[in-house]
Formats: structure tokens, C-alpha cells, sequence
């Protein structure tokens, strides 16, 4: 019972330093928020009112349809410009895409020969360049199309291809990027946060007091835990009701109990690779840069940047020792195929032994520099 009390009163202790810090709650607010956000819809999935211009050298109606079918929203409503204009027009930046007809274009495609439409491109914009070309390309393909058959018919063909996509019919790239980010988030900052309050309190001089209560490492350590992991479940919760499926309408599809029960677990075994890195480093610049060398690549590895698949077999089987590799999986089956517990038991069974694992090691390391301070 006096374990119990020495590990709250401690916690509580860890809590309301946390709770009173207005730069760090303004970052986890930050993190949890705007940075989500931003990872999500920062990178467009679609052209967006891209500024295109036509040079109509040949003025014929197929020309006049190639120019029509291009209107918002993904792209402004084409201006006319002379071929004079185009090298000074893209230097301005006034155009991303200018796009070159040439003369007697339609006579060429009716006689059954294949014109070039020549297409002017300012990739400074990378992403939207390429597919707003694409796009155009296609638009262009189809107009002529259309012209020379008369008709809207498309051709048969002999295989007809039948797609069905399951958990994300649209191809919504936003909402996997949108759940990677809170995971990501949460990983960070529970590593940081909890490495950061150990080593807090070994720069002030405090770890020193603690040592003269009748306190042991693990009451210490564990209060650490609950302290930092509490605050970060918290704004974790909120990011996913407040800014994925509200702001950025992402659907949820299983459990959050589970999600919750789980993430709990995780929270617990990140902790503990913080209270390691902590123990490890003997300031605060060692700590950040053995964070650097540990978050990237349980970010990188753990499948939310890149399939699992795509890794090789021998870093598959070294991943697999990875808290966020599970969690990842366990995460996402859950809010996006929206699975049961009999689904992810294996990934919660690996995150509850990995994390034990963590904390023992963690705890063995610390109890041994707590032992040195002594």
C-alpha cells in the first residue's frame, strides 16, 4: 500500500510540473492538432485549380473542346495567350501549364494522322505538375477521341477488369496518412517526455532527494510512466474524435475500447525505451540525439510511412521487435477493417511482451545508475 501511495504522490507530483508547463502543453496541443492536419492534407491527393493557358494556333472546334473540358476545380479557366507570350508567361509563374496547339491540328487528326500537342510545364510544384499532366493528357486523349468517333462509345474490350476495394472504396490517401500521423505523434513524444522527466530530474539535483525518501527505482520509474502517459492518452484521444473523424472525416470502423486498451500497452512500452535512452544518455543534447537515432527508424519501420511488404525478409524479422511495428498493424486493423480481438490478439500479446521486456531492461539499467548516484 505505501508503494501504491509513494507511486501516485509522485506521479501526481510529475503531473501538475507537466500540466503547469505552458510550452510544452502548447506543444503537445501543437502535435496533436495542427501537426496531424497538416501531415494529412499537406500533400494534395488531386490537382487543385491549377493555372493552365492555351496557345490555339489552330482555332478549330476540336481546340475549342480540348479547352472546355479543362474547368475547376482542378483547373482555373483557361486563359489565351500568343506564342510570343509563353517563355515570359512561365518565367512571371502566371502559368503552371501552357498548352500548345498547333496549326491545322484538326485537319491532321481527321486525315488520320497523329499531331503533337506540345505541353509547357513549371514543375516547381512537383507533385502537382506531374498530375496535373497526367490529367491533361488524359483530357486531351479523350476529347480527340470522342471527335474522330463521333460518339461516346468506348471500345470492347475482351476482359472486363472488376475492382473492389475494401475498408477505403475511393482510395482516400488522407485518412491512412491522417491515423499515421497520431501514431507518429505518439511515439515521439511518449519516448521524449518520459527519457526528458528522468533526466529533469537528474540535471536539477532532484534525483538526489528522491533517494533519500524510501523510494525505489521502480515506484520512480513506473510514476514517471503513468504521469507522462496519462497527459499523451489523453491529447491522443481527443486528436483522433476531434481532428480525424471530425475535421478530417476519417471513418472509424472497429472498436476504440480496444483501440484505447491497446494503446495503453503501447504507451507502457514506449515509456520504457524513453526511461532507457534516459538512463543511457548523461544530458540532455546525448538524449536528443539518441532519440534521433531511434524514433526515425521505428517511424520509418514500423508500416505507416511504407508496407511492411516492401522491406526485405531480414529487416521484416528484426522490425518484428518493434512496439510500433505492432502497434501500427494492431491500429490500423482496427480503425480502418474495423476487426475484433481475435484478429490482432497476436499484435496486443507481442506489444505486452516487448513492452515488459523494455520496462525490465530499462528498470535494470536505471536501478544500476541509481546505485552509481548513491
Amino acid at each position: 500500500m505505501r508503494s501504491l501511495t509513494g507511486i501516485y504522490w509522485l506521479g501526481t507530483k510529475e503531473l501538475w510540473t507537466l500540466l503547469g508547463s505552458i510550452p510544452m502543453m502548447a506543444f503537445l496541443i501543437y502535435s496533436f492538432t495542427f501537426s496531424v492536419y497538416q501531415q494529412s492534407e499537406g500533400v494534395p491527393e488531386d490537382v487543385n485549380r491549377a493555372s493552365v493557358t492555351f496557345v490555339d494556333e489552330d482555332q478549330s472546334t476540336l481546340s475549342r473542346k480540348m479547352r472546355d473540358a479543362l474547368y475547376p476545380p482542378f483547373f482555373k479557366v483557361p486563359e489565351q495567350i500568343t506564342a510570343a507570350e509563353i517563355e515570359d508567361s512561365m518565367d512571371a509563374g502566371r502559368f503552371m501549364f501552357v498548352v500548345v496547339v498547333p496549326p491545322d491540328f484538326e485537319s491532321d487528326v481527321r486525315e488520320g494522322r497523329s499531331p503533337e500537342i506540345q505541353i509547357n510545364i513549371d514543375a516547381t510544384a512537383v507533385r502537382q505538375a506531374a498530375l496535373g499532366a497526367s490529367y491533361i493528357q488524359s483530357i486531351v486523349t479523350k476529347e480527340t477521341r470522342r471527335f474522330v468517333s463521333r460518339t461516346d462509345a468506348t471500345e470492347e474490350q475482351p476482359i472486363t477488369l472488376i475492382q473492389r476495394k475494401a475498408f477505403n472504396p475511393n482510395g482516400t490517401n488522407r485518412w491512412n496518412r491522417a491515423v499515421t500521423g497520431v501514431l507518429d505523434q505518439l511515439s515521439m513524444l511518449t519516448i521524449i517526455l518520459t527519457g526528458a522527466a528522468i533526466l529533469r530530474e537528474r540535471e536539477h539535483g532532484t534525483l538526489e532527494h528522491l533517494l533519500t525518501l524510501p523510494l525505489t527505482s521502480f515506484q520512480i520509474a513506473i510514476s514517471k510512466v503513468w504521469a507522462n502517459g496519462l497527459v499523451i492518452l489523453a491529447c491522443f484521444m481527443l486528436s483522433m474524435v476531434v481532428v480525424v473523424e471530425g475535421m478530417l472525416n476519417v471513418p472509424f470502423a472497429g472498436s476504440r475500447l480496444l483501440l484505447f486498451i491497446g494503446t495503453v500497452v503501447y504507451l507502457f512500452a514506449a515509456a520504457a525505451i524513453g526511461i532507457l535512452l534516459a538512463t543511457i544518455a548523461r544530458s540532455m543534447a546525448q538524449f536528443g540525439l539518441l532519440c534521433m537515432i531511434t524514433i526515425i527508424p521505428m517511424m520509418m519501420l514500423s508500416g505507416g510511412m511504407s508496407p511492411l511488404e516492401s522491406q526485405p525478409d531480414w529487416l521484416q524479422r528484426i522490425t518484428w521487435f518493434l512496439p510500433s511495428r505492432q502497434y501500427m498493424s494492431f491500429a490500423q486493423s482496427i480503425a480502418f477493417r474495423g476487426v475484433g480481438f481475435d484478429i490482432v490478439w497476436p499484435e496486443f500479446v507481442a506489444m505486452v511482451g516487448l513492452g515488459m521486456a523494455a520496462f525490465l531492461g530499462s528498470l535494470a539499467l536505471f536501478r544500476r545508475s541509481v546505485s552509481a548516484t548513491q
